[in-house]
Order: structure tokens, then C-alpha cells, then sequence
């Protein structure tokens, strides 16, 4: 799920190598190592290898609607991109959290800024149920590659700490384009070499059926309902690597999905769909 619009950013060209593992659950975050190379864009990455691993049972904040609130008191906080300044960021990292870069991947939006960088051609079917939303031919990388990656520099110039990429399972909808697993394979592991090259940490936003081929690429998850869904068994593969799983539900009790996340080691908590500041976390 997402939402909204907001400022500025350029189209930018770029696609290098897979980094990295290890990182530290208390925030140590990326740090410098020898002498980094610019990417097309001019930038200059942050180390590889030295990004954010937040662990299983790690507490968090999702915000997408509008400016994030900055009071919930949690180590994580998963926002807007867009919507976000680097101010709110710094404000989040001066509490002492880690911050998230939420960017929809998989849709083309019609209120986000960079909205004409997307050609005619890759736009299909409408995402049901989202204004303003046509999903992307994601088997066209050439073209996606440097648009993804200028998001992601947006992220890593606000100093985020990680990206969260939206629809990364559109291979299983009615996008109007014939996608393969193979072509989801494919697109995720773009985006996370993207975000790895920028010293981020970036996780895997839902598409279970997909977990044990994608888990080493990714250092987080992120799902909603899988307890509605009674698929939660699906991300321990997540929890068994020392990874978190941010877990959402929407129409359950607490009572009826709290008990069972938290045998499982998901970061579970109850939102409203418009995924508003309010929150009713597990524990």
C-alpha cells in the first residue's frame, strides 16, 4: 500500500555491482572505506558491504500519509521519500532511529514529480483500487534502471538509511503485460543492488512466493496481512537469517495476529489502511 505526492528530483543513469552483508542492529549504518567511485550521476556511492541489518523483533513506525509524525518512540521508521525532507530524517536520526525510504517500484504514479520520466510505452493496466496508478513493464530494466536509481539517490541524498520498494509482485497481478517470475526475479534484484550500491539497506515488500530465491538479496521484509492470509510461516526464512520482518494487518484484532507474530519474530503492529501515524504495535 502507498500514497501520495511531493518535490522534486532528476533522471539519473546507473547500474553496478551487488554489495554486502553484514551490518549492525543498533545503527551503526554505512561508513566510508577506501576511495569510493562516482557513480553516472556524478555521486559518490557510500561504502558497500557496510549497510543496515535491522534484526527480527526490531520496533517501527509506518507513515505514509503525509508529513511524518516523529513521536512514536521507535527505533525504525518507514516514511514517504517524497514526501519527507532531509530535515524530518536528520530529526529521526538525532532520536537516535533509522529511517526508510519508501518508493513505489512497480506502479507509475501521476502525482509524483518525476512522472514524465516514464515512457508511454511502460505504462499497463490501471492498479485497481489506487488513483492515479498504471502498473510498470518491469522486463524493460534499460529503461527503468537509471529512473529507480535516481529515486534511490533521491533517498540517499535526504540520508536515508534504507529503501522500501512498493509492488514487487506484479507478476501476479493483471498489469497488461505478460511477466514472468523469472522478470520479477529480475527487477528485485535490480532494485537491491541499486540500493546496495548507495550504502542502503532495502527490503523485499511482500511477494512471498518468492522468499527463498530472494532472501540472501534482501536485509529486511516488509509485508501486510500475511496473518489475515494465514501465510506468516512464509518469512521465516527473514527471521532464520537475522533479519526483521515489518509486519502490518489492517482488519485484525490484535488478539488475532499478535500471539502468532511474535512466536514467528515479525515486528507486528495494527494501522489503519491510510497508514496515518496512528498505531497499535504487538508489543
Amino acid at each position: 500500500m502507498r500514497r501520495l505526492p511531493s518535490a522534486a528530483l532528476l533522471v539519473l543513469f546507473l547500474l553496478a555491482g551487488v554489495a554486502g552483508c553484514s551490518g549492525t542492529d543498533d545503527g551503526d549504518g554505512p561508513d566510508g572505506g577506501g576511495e569510493p567511485t562516482p557513480t553516472a550521476s556524478g555521486e559518490a556511492p557510500r561504502a558497500a558491504g557496510k549497510h543496515w541489518r535491522p534484526r527480527p523483533g526490531t520496533r517501527w513506525q509506518w507513515q505514509l500519509d503525509g508529513k511524518a509524525d516523529t513521536s512514536a518512540g521507535v527505533p525504525v521508521y518507514d516514511i514517504d521519500g517524497f514526501e519527507n525532507t532531509a530535515r524530518t530524517v536528520k530529526e529521526l536520526h538525532d532520536r537516535g532511529a533509522k529511517v526508510i525510504c519508501y518508493v513505489n517500484a512497480g506502479a507509475w504514479e501521476d502525482f509524483r514529480p518525476d512522472r514524465k520520466a516514464f515512457p508511454e510505452r511502460l505504462l499497463g493496466e490501471r492498479n485497481k483500487g489506487w488513483k492515479g496508478e498504471r502498473w510498470l513493464d518491469i522486463r524493460r530494466l534499460d529503461v527503468l534502471r537509471p529512473i529507480m536509481a535516481a529515486r534511490f539517490d533521491m533517498c540517499r541524498r535526504k540520508g536515508f538509511d534504507a529503501v522500501e520498494p512498493d509492488l514487487m509482485e506484479g507478476y501476479r497481478s493483471r498489469t497488461g503485460f505478460p511477466l514472468s517470475a523469472a522478470d520479477q526475479l529480475a527487477f528485485n534484484r535490480m532494485l537491491a543492488a541499486l540500493a546496495h550500491e548507495r550504502g542502503m539497506a532495502v527490503g523485499l515488500k511482500n511477494d512471498l512466493d518468492q522468499i527463498p530465491a530472494l532472501v540472501g538479496d534482501f536485509d529486511f521484509a516488509v509485508n501486510e496481512q500475511c496473518a489475515e492470509f494465514e501465510e506468516c510461516e512464509k518469512l521465516t526464512p527473514f527471521v532464520k537469517s537475522g533479519k526483521a520482518v515489518f509486519h502490518v494487518e489492517y482488519d485484525l484484532e490484535r488478539k488475532d495476529f499478535c500471539p502468532t507474530a511474535q512466536r514467528l519474530g515479525l515486528s507486528s503492529m495494527r494501522k489503519r489502511l491510510e497508514l496515518d501515524a496512528w498505531r497499535e504495535p504487538c508489543g
